[in-house]
């Protein structure tokens, strides 16, 4: 079939697999083109492998070390009706390209949250592995089924303590407005922490650590958004920022329960980009919009390959990358520095519906969005029939 896009408020409900290839054969690309990358990573688990920064983290992983990769998801496969997901595709891609280039990859679909799921993944290891060195943690996933006691929790977007009122884009409406959240109750954010929050990062160790397939010296990290002073209202002093804050938690307990394997545990702290996730955020359309002007003109803006081969390379394998005082690793500072950010600062005060397309990249903006669905991709021919029926 010939595929457009068919988007619906912040997602998009189709994919396009030649589309999707293309995208993940170019994040491979980038990582080849940076050579001998030296020590790293022999075999690892990706948890959420299929898009943006887990995604990433595969790539890296397999075409920059030669590591051996096992990934966790949740994604649709296609119908004689609908295509799959953008993830279905992408691992479809990913695993193409790892067997061409001889590298292990074997990926298992299902809800990560799971203990059944946790069970599956120790047997592929001890079957194909023996054990893990590095454990990426990149779920996004707006509820979770507790698997002890069989509630489900839903997240919330809302901030803490009193009502905020801010600007916001409308991405259907091509409308800026002003957007009033009010303040979560302690329910919802207790029901924020346990989506968010690093209970299943923890028990998904927990579980590999009781298992004995954890490597010693396992580092394992968990990807977060910390911002600054504009979208800290929506995440630091917010829900998710309660629920981020548990991740630190959950860091501190994984070190102190595996100090028998030197298990390395750190929350990673990464720039802000267009993602599923971002774009269902109040706020976030627009300032990442003005992030993605200011940072082109400086120069300084990555995607998320370039982040998580820096991520890797500086902190994770090299010598350069610091903690923080929660010891977390950022590889924000492009975006967060004062003087960045006093130009996006200045940017949203002066912004309006009428000037919006001017001040910012949303076209860039929505280039990237599609980008994650395969679509508005150099070099695809989106006119021609294509099989949607991919298979691992």
């Amino acid at each position: 079939m010939v595929i457009k896009p068919k988007v619906r408020g912040f997602i998009c409900t189709n994919a396009h697999p030649a589309g999707c290839a293309a995208s993940v054969a170019e994040q491979i690309d980038y990582v080849r083109q940076q050579g001998d990358l030296g020590d790293g990573p022999k075999n690892v688990l990706v948890i959420g492998c299929s898009t943006g920064y887990g995604l990433a983290s595969r790539i890296t992983s397999a075409f920059g070390y030669g590591a051996k990769t096992l990934g966790v998801c949740f994604e649709k496969e296609p119908t004689e009706r609908k295509t799959a997901t953008a993830g279905w595709y992408n691992t479809a891609a990913f695993h193409q390209q790892a067997a061409q280039n001889g590298l292990y990859a074997k990926t298992l679909n299902g809800d990560a949250f799971s203990d059944e799921m946790k069970a599956q993944v120790i047997e592929q290891i001890k079957t194909d592995l023996g054990s893990v060195d590095l454990v990426i943690y990149s779920l996004a996933s707006p509820r979770r089924t507790d698997p002890v006691s069989g509630d489900t929790f839903k997240s919330t977007l809302k901030p803490v303590g009193q009502a905020y009122t801010t600007k916001t884009y409308d991405t259907d409406k091509d409308k800026v407005h002003d957007v009033t959240l009010e303040p979560a109750n302690d329910e919802e954010i207790h029901n924020t922490i346990k989506v968010m929050g690093g209970e299943d990062w923890e028990r998904w160790m927990d579980f590999l650590g009781d298992a004995g397939v954890l490597a010693e010296g396992c580092k394992t990290t968990a990807y977060t958004y910390i911002g600054k002073e504009l979208t800290w209202p929506i995440y630091g002093q917010a829900t998710i920022g309660k629920a981020k804050e548990d991740l630190d938690r959950a860091a501190a307990a994984i070190i102190g329960k595996h100090t028998d394997k030197l298990v390395e545990a750190n929350v990673s702290s990464l720039k802000a980009l267009v993602t599923q996730a971002s774009s269902a955020i109040p706020v976030m359309p627009l300032y990442i919009s003005l992030i993605y002007k200011v940072m082109k003109e400086e120069g300084t803006h990555e995607g998320c390959i370039e982040q998580i081969f820096g991520l890797y390379t500086e902190c994770l394998y090299g010598e350069t990358g610091a903690v923080d005082e929660a010891n977390r690793y950022r590889m924000d500072g492009k975006e967060t520095n004062d003087a960045t950010q006093a130009k996006i600062k200045a940017l949203w005060d002066q912004v309006t519906q009428d000037n919006f397309h001017e001040l910012s990249d949303y076209a860039g903006y929505h280039h990237e969005f599609l980008k994650l669905f395969g679509f508005d991709i150099p070099g695809v021919d989106y006119e021609a029939d294509v099989d949607t029926a991919v298979k691992w």
